[in-house]
């Protein structure tokens, strides 16, 4: 952070989901997976901020404008028998890129999950996104060699759910 810059981070409040919805957009298209995007604001305040939230983000302030934001919610380690913090997307806007606002959103994230007694902070990346991959082992992430995402959605998923 620079004499000249006032970054700070915040959890989200219902007057983000504009700001982080625009950058969720801005990500698939980083990622090329902008037609995947099914996302709504209306979607996204209910994850956050509904009756039964799913999730939970915080968000990185330069000068009072949200430029970045990380979405993440708890998961369970059976081998640790612990909760633990996974880290959906963590999105820095590409202006806003070599300042530091992602190690500090990253260093933000670890503090929470050592705040909630996680045993572990974990997150995945595009095989592809060399930058990242090496942000990330820079950070002491450990990426994981021997380890796949597995994914079922759509007519799969119906389909996996009504087989007998």
């Amino acid at each position: 952070m620079t004499s000249e810059t006032a970054f700070s981070i915040r959890p989200a409040t219902p007057a983000d989901v504009v700001h982080i919805h625009a950058m969720i957009v801005e990500l698939a298209v980083f990622e090329k997976l902008e037609h995947m995007v099914v996302a709504t604001e209306a979607l996204l305040h209910d994850g956050l901020f509904g009756a039964r939230p799913s999730c939970e983000a915080i968000v990185g302030e330069e000068n009072g404008e949200v430029v970045t934001f990380a979405l993440f919610f708890h998961n369970f380690s059976t081998f640790l028998t612990r909760k633990g913090l996974y880290l959906e997307d963590l999105y820095v806007r590409q202006s806003h890129r070599g300042k530091g606002f992602g190690t500090q959103m990253l260093q933000r994230l670890a503090q929470i999950a050592l705040e909630r007694g996680c045993g572990r902070f974990e997150w995945s990346v595009l095989d592809w996104n060399e930058p990242a991959i090496n942000f990330y082992k820079a950070m002491g992430a450990d990426v994981m060699p021997d380890w796949r995402i597995c994914r079922v959605t759509g007519d799969s998923l119906t389909a996996l759910a009504e087989r007998g």
